[in-house]
């Protein structure tokens, strides 16, 4: 894909939109629908990469209720022939169709290979990858079965959806108490995992969220990892100018 002289490409990740209470995350939408209001104006592509909600669940009629400024700015740029990319997050991974038939937005399941002006990048929420963390593996396993989302979809939303928020706000993400500290190149599990894609294949870009940390680290001669933080606390992302790609501050 090329990207016209002038425009950009933005990355944002973790809005947790939904916690910690209804208050707070209102002025956290209305701050991030500014910034995409403003990003209008020169975005080429946009894309959310996962954990835009806190808890996200499509029943069959029913969606959760509430985030109707991000969802309208979101069908405003589609509409307006920006084109917005989605990557599911470990707090939002049960989508059914939604985004698609509404907003005209793709949704990936898995991470996923660009090309912008001859830049490589790969691109994902970023949970599950690497060594460790042998238990969310589990889980994430069993929550991503169809069998899973379909027992869940059998519990009225009332019930469901208030269940699906007391363990969501329980974790550390959803919270935002996000780990403040850099644990080292050989301890920092995306790290590991990009150092061994490069064995693979090359790539010029790795952009991934759910670390909630905002990290820009220098993998080799010619390739990056970046990780967008969030907009918990550091109102992170990142920009494809068309040459470089540029971690940044709200």
């Amino acid at each position: 894909m090329h990207i016209p002289a002038g425009k950009k490409v933005y990355f944002l990740s973790d809005f947790h939109l939904g916690v910690p209470d209804h208050a707070s995350s209102l002025v956290r939408e209305k701050k991030i629908v500014a910034f995409l209001e403003r990003a209008k104006a020169d975005a080429a592509t946009i894309f959310i990469v996962g954990d835009l909600f806190d808890f996200w669940f499509e029943y069959r009629k029913v969606v959760p209720k509430g985030f109707v400024r991000i969802l309208g700015k979101l069908a405003e740029l589609t509409d307006s022939g920006i084109p917005v990319h989605f990557f599911v997050g470990n707090h939002d991974m049960w989508m059914s169709g939604y985004f698609e038939k509404e907003l005209n937005i793709p949704v990936y399941h898995e991470s996923r290979v660009f090309e912008f002006n001859g830049k490589k990048l790969l691109v994902g929420h970023g949970d599950g990858l690497g060594p460790g963390d042998h238990g969310y593996k589990t889980i994430k396993k069993v929550f991503r079965n169809p069998l899973s989302k379909f027992l869940f979809g059998l519990i009225p939303p009332f019930f469901g959806i208030a269940l699906a928020e007391y363990f969501s706000k329980s974790s550390r993400a959803s919270t935002g108490e996000s780990d403040e500290k850099f644990l080292g190149e050989e301890n920092e599990w995306l790290i590991l995992y990009c150092r061994e894609k490069l064995k693979e294949h090359a790539y010029d870009y790795f952009v991934f969220g759910h670390r909630h940390l905002p990290i820009d680290f220098q993998l080799n001669e010619k390739s990056r990892y970046i990780n967008l933080g969030d907009w918990i606390k550091y109102d992170s992302y990142a920009v494809l100018d068309g040459t470089a790609l540029h971690l940044k501050f709200n």
